[in-house]
């Protein structure tokens, strides 16, 4: 135990060290404060270290302690979820680094401990299951591997020789064993096990000292530049099948799994490797995915295939982008500004020493789930092992959609961005779906021309697309939606004999725009329909919405396409995001007003509006962890049933 004994004698101590945990809570806003020196590489280094303190201190106030109860004893119970996650022994890395940068031998017992838990979830060839049923999911065992290997290469020193030798020999099992016959292809499953296996197998052969391992590796990554789309070089594999092409024609593409996990893989493989050309183009693909950051750090993943994951700040069960950002960041300086402010976002969205799923879990009174945070601190642990390769890191350079003025568009995904003085925007008319044995056909993101972000620079995120029906389509890794099921995504809708019929569900919407140096304006034209993309028969179903930006308002118009009025009620639905505590205000019966930090947001219609009633006077989604003011603008029922909304800012 020699090494046990002298560890903390020996150590430097780095910067996690030093930083005191202040126990970061939920902000009642999502817009920037207003930093205009940046952040230097010192301030990330600070802000990583400390957010990496704060997590793994929460994860270690949820360790369990039953000595007579094995199946339990050295897991992370969750605050929000009735099962062990079998992922959690992952955080042995992180638990690790922080008794290597403290000197706390709390922290290597933790560790150890935990280790000694995954025992729960090994099985016999290797693998590791995704939960304690051994016939769960196992293709996690890829990231079990890669968290293993990281423990053992850069703090594997602080374990004994017996328990350095037994960590390894686990290692080699699961390489051996399980990965060597499973990880063959790129495309075996969802691309993000492929492409994680590329960094997974160059790590192993690294840390265990096979060729064989960094042979296979090589082997993978020669097929990687056939994964990315035309002509923004987004990644696309995150469908069933992997390449399986929709009505428009598209591949399915998901900015979650992609920003938080498939690109960290290949982007430090092709870094160790030193790989020109691959560096070449996964830097063009980061920059692609870089549109989709709002400047508050958020990744809009309102349009992606398994948008049902999405936590505004990324995805649910994945890492983080930090490592392929941040290490990329000598080559383009905004993708350093990226690493900077998603981990800014994901400190706003830390309470009591864990990552909750949302900007809005807190004023909702949501409990987050454990997963996210021992994931997500793998990646700052990854950042803090290397801060020498970091020197590029701060947030000097503006996000592309800071500086974006008028409307890029991204016919891979049918899907535009637009940007107008303060105002953000999304519109998507994305058809790709996700699908799976038990829902075939009704995993599905925003689509339908649906407006599905409206973020505004004083005050941040106003408007955010969820599933149009909140489905659990991973049961285990997924929370149940507090509350009645409310989407989020603003859409036109009619409620005939129980059955609901909506834009939200309409994948041949038709979207154009134009725009001139003082508007933007996207005209959509759409049917609505139900989860079966079956029409409304015997009524109105076609319908034109428009969305016009200009400096100092959106407005939002639905009416009738052929000037008819339906026997049923349409309505526009409008949910502005809102945490619980910012006040509300209904002026007149055409005028909304809520309060937020820093300005005051006014929705005025042409016709009278209404506030759905709710216990809390909010809705709230897990899609994407928000909460919202449930505002109905009723379609008048004369000719063209023509109703308009204009949201501004004072």
């Amino acid at each position: 135990m020699q090494n046990r004994r002298t560890f903390i004698e020996s150590l430097s101590f780095g910067s996690a060290g030093i930083f005191l945990s202040t126990g970061g809570i939920l902000t009642s806003s999502l817009a920037l404060a207003d930093d205009s020196a940046g952040k230097s590489l010192s301030d990330f280094d600070s802000l990583s270290g400390n957010l990496l303190a704060d997590w793994v201190d929460g994860m270690l106030a949820h360790q369990i302690d039953e000595p007579d109860n094995p199946i339990h004893d050295g897991a992370l119970a969750c605050p929000s979820c009735e099962h062990i996650h079998g992922r959690c022994w992952e955080a042995v890395y992180p638990i690790l680094r922080m008794a290597k940068s403290t000197g706390d031998e709390k922290y290597l017992a933790a560790a150890i401990k935990l280790f000694d838990w995954s025992k729960n979830v090994s099985g016999a060839d290797g693998r590791w299951t995704n939960d304690l049923n051994p016939k769960s999911w196992h293709g996690t065992s890829i990231f079990g591997a890669i968290a293993l290997a990281e423990a053992i290469q850069y703090h594997g020193d602080l374990l004994s020789e017996e328990q350095l030798a037994t960590w390894k020999a686990r290692l080699k099992h699961a390489a051996s064993d399980y990965l060597w016959k499973k990880f063959k292809t790129l495309n075996f499953t969802n691309v993000n096990y492929g492409f994680t296996a590329v960094h997974g197998f160059d790590l192993l052969g690294r840390v265990l000292g096979e060729q064989k391992y960094l042979d296979r590796s090589s082997e993978l990554a020669s097929g990687v530049k056939e994964y990315f789309t035309e002509p923004n070089k987004l990644l696309f594999g995150e469908g069933k099948p992997y390449d399986v092409r929709s009505a428009r024609n598209l591949l399915p593409v998901d900015l979650g799994y992609n920003v938080e996990e498939s690109l960290n893989g290949v982007t430090l493989y092709a870094l160790h490797q030193k790989d020109e050309e691959l560096l070449q183009l996964l830097q063009k693909s980061l920059e692609g995915h870089l549109q989709f950051m709002l400047p508050d750090g958020g990744w809009d993943n309102s349009w992606g295939t398994r948008q049902f994951k999405w936590t505004y700040w990324g995805s649910r069960t994945c890492d983080g982008c930090q490592p392929a950002f941040a290490m990329m960041a000598h080559r383009n300086p905004a993708l350093g500004t990226a690493a900077v402010r998603s981990t800014e976002l994901l400190a706003r969205c830390t309470a009591n020493g864990l990552l909750h799923g949302g900007p809005h879990y807190v004023s909702h009174g949501v409990r987050p789930c454990i997963h996210h945070t021992f994931a997500h601190a793998k990646t700052l642990a990854f950042v803090q092992d290397h801060k020498k390769s970091l020197e590029h890191v701060d947030d000097a350079t503006p996000l592309p959609r800071e500086v974006a003025k008028g409307v890029k568009h991204f016919p891979e995904i049918a899907v535009s961005l637009a940007a107008k003085g303060p105002w953000r925007a999304t519109v998507s008319a994305y058809d790709s779906i996700y699908r799976t044995k038990s829902e075939p056909e009704h995993i599905l993101h925003a689509t339908g021309g649906s407006l599905s972000v409206l973020y505004h620079d004083k005050v941040g995120l106003l408007l955010a697309g969820s599933m149009p029906k909140y489905l659990q389509v991973e049961p285990l890794n997924q929370q149940e939606n507090p509350g009645g099921d409310f989407p989020l995504t603003p859409r036109i809708e009619i409620r005939k004999n129980g059955k609901w019929f909506t834009n939200l569900y309409d994948l041949t919407a038709k979207v154009t725009h134009e725009e001139n140096e003082k508007q933007i304006r996207f005209h959509v034209q759409t049917t609505l329909t139900n989860l079966n993309y079956q029409a409304l028969a015997d009524e109105v179903s076609r319908f034109d919405l428009e969305y016009l930006f200009e400096e100092n308002r959106t407005v939002i118009t639905a009416q009738s396409t052929n000037g008819d009025a339906s026997k049923e009620q349409a309505s526009l639905i409008l949910p502005v995001l809102s945490p619980t505590g910012e006040a509300v205000k209904q002026v007149s019966e055409t005028r909304i007003e809520i309060s937020k930090p820093n300005g005051i947001v006014v929705i005025e219609s042409t016709v009278p509006l209404t506030i759905q009633e709710t216990k809390r006077g909010r809705v709230f989604n897990m899609v994407p962890g928000a909460e919202a003011v449930p505002i109905i603008a009723q379609l008048p029922r004369d000719s063209g049933m023509r109703a308009t909304c204009t949201i501004s800012v004072l």
